[in-house]
């Protein structure tokens, strides 16, 4: 049996330390992994209208540090989005940004379009079962759209966002603007997209159903 020298031991040691700390190194980084919030909206997420810094998305991320939660927020909201659209993007979003939790805000320009019903009901359900698979949590935020459009469609159209929080028993907030909607003093100028002033109230709205969640997938996050 040949002889191994000092050199040779030596050399492998540090092979051995050096694999060793590298391993710890990649078990540390990926139990203490940044978990991230996707909103994934239109222009009522997106901002539309707002300086920077000014839409609840912004005050998430504020609220967030403000109590301590180490959590990316990534804002891949677009204006004038339909469900349509997100569906078609959502998939090298989740891909891209791996969010532990995502927030769908979709579906009011399908209303304002009156597009047909159905056809948004089935793409948010294809967006929730895709953002379960990808391993995140969702919180689905409902809509109403003026009774002007017919009252039929209107109640239809907002009772599909109430059967598919049901259905799917996703986290759920009913009417994304119920605090604010009532007074026009809440928006700007087209009488559609909500000022600096009501984007507290409508961060407010998300907060309860969005925190437990959050919370759930640090904790998961944390895990070894």
């Amino acid at each position: 049996m040949s002889r191994v020298s000092w050199s040779e031991k030596e050399w492998v040691r540090r092979v051995l330390v050096t694999m060793t700390a590298a391993l710890l190194f990649a078990t540390c980084s990926f139990a203490y992994a940044q978990p991230s919030v996707l909103v994934f909206g239109d222009s009522l997420s997106a901002g539309y209208g707002l300086d920077r810094g000014e839409g609840w998305v912004a005050l998430l991320r504020d609220r967030l540090a403000e109590n301590d939660r180490d959590v990316e927020v990534v804002n891949a909201s677009v204006s004038g989005e339909t469900t349509a659209g997100g569906r078609g993007r959502l998939d090298a979003a989740l891909k891209r940004h791996e969010p532990a939790v995502v927030i769908l805000e979709l579906g009011g320009n399908d209303g304002l379009r009156a597009l047909p019903v159905k056809t948004m009901k089935d793409n948010l359900a294809a967006m929730i079962e895709a953002s379960r698979d990808s391993g995140a949590k969702v919180l689905l935020l409902g809509m109403r759209i003026p009774s002007n459009y017919g009252k039929r469609y209107a109640d239809q159209f907002h009772q599909a966002f109430v059967d598919l929080a049901e259905a799917t028993d996703v986290a759920f907030v009913p009417f994304f603007l119920k605090d604010i909607a009532t007074d026009r003093g809440n928006f700007q100028n087209d009488g559609v997209h909500p000022n600096a002033k009501a984007q507290p109230a409508m961060l407010d709205a998300v907060w309860p159903e969005l925190a437990p969640l959050i919370d759930t997938q640090t904790k998961a996050a944390a895990q070894p």
